[in-house]
């Protein structure tokens, strides 16, 4: 007997767990399965909604008391540099970008480990072996590619980014670097790449993932012009980053079934899936 997938995705929710960017909070996401032939069209419609994607699984916070996780775009058409954001860049003009497909090595593993151990050594990945890491890089079903910057004067590696090539962007799903180069602002230059790959392949955003105001974590996200966040199920500009205030109370979230009923979904069976 053959079974085939639905085309109608099906959404679930986590169980609360410690929130890993604000103290004494809960989190929970609602996520569901990116699988089959329509990934691409899934991938990069629930992306425009504020989902984010970690190997099959789409998923976007839904916190019971909690709606501070704002996803967040750079307008690549918005972007100007500052003065600082300059800086950074000329200091890592010895680095080499190199596109590769979503392949995981051991130097990618050993920097990655590194990288955890000097700033993330209590975060939730710390303890991922290189085998969950593999997966990380390698289980997706979309166009992804893994962009490595090396040093050309040494060889060595120092940044990895792995990126999603959506419809309307590029997506840094996750990002790591060298902490022997605290002055480089290695995170910042990866981002500040991404802009330029965007606007060279005429894609308009660049996906980074979650701001989260309050979280110290996340503040760096906000010093980057053309900003967008998600909010009220639709993108806006940045405002003043400091009037932004966590949002904490009962009815700051909508029901599971109302959050569901308002995501617009590709019309799969349209697309010939």
């Amino acid at each position: 007997m053959r079974h085939s997938l639905p085309l109608t995705p099906q959404f679930y929710v986590t169980a609360p767990q410690p929130c890993p960017y604000l103290e004494d909070r809960m989190e929970r996401k609602l996520f569901t399965a990116l699988q089959g032939e329509a990934a691409t069209e899934l991938n990069d419609s629930l992306s425009a909604q504020g989902f984010r994607r970690s190997q099959n699984v789409l998923y976007r916070p839904s916190c019971a008391d909690c709606a501070s996780c704002l996803s967040a775009r750079i307008d690549v058409s918005a972007f100007t540099p500052s003065k600082s954001q300059k800086r950074i860049t000329k200091r890592n003009k010895g680095l080499m970008r190199r596109a590769t497909s979503p392949w995981a090595t051991e130097d990618q593993y050993d920097l990655f480990r590194r990288y955890l151990d000097s700033r993330h050594a209590d975060g939730g990945m710390a303890d991922m072996d290189v085998f969950e890491f593999a997966a990380m890089i390698e289980e997706t079903p979309i166009r992804s590619r893994v962009i490595e910057y090396v040093d050309q004067d040494t060889g060595d590696l120092v940044g990895v980014c792995l990126t999603d090539v959506l419809g309307d962007g590029v997506s840094m799903v996750y990002s790591f670097y060298t902490p022997d180069r605290p002055r480089d602002g290695l995170g910042n230059h990866i981002i500040l790449d991404h802009i330029e790959i965007a606007r060279a392949a005429g894609l308009p955003y660049v996906y980074l993932g979650y701001w989260v105001p309050g979280s110290p974590k996340m503040g760096y996200k906000a010093k980057f012009s053309g900003l967008e966040v998600y909010i009220g199920g639709r993108w806006q500009k940045m405002r003043d980053p400091d009037t932004f205030m966590p949002e904490q109370h009962p009815l700051s979230t909508d029901p599971i079934a109302e959050q569901v009923a308002n995501i617009a979904l590709p019309d799969m069976a349209r697309s010939g899936r």
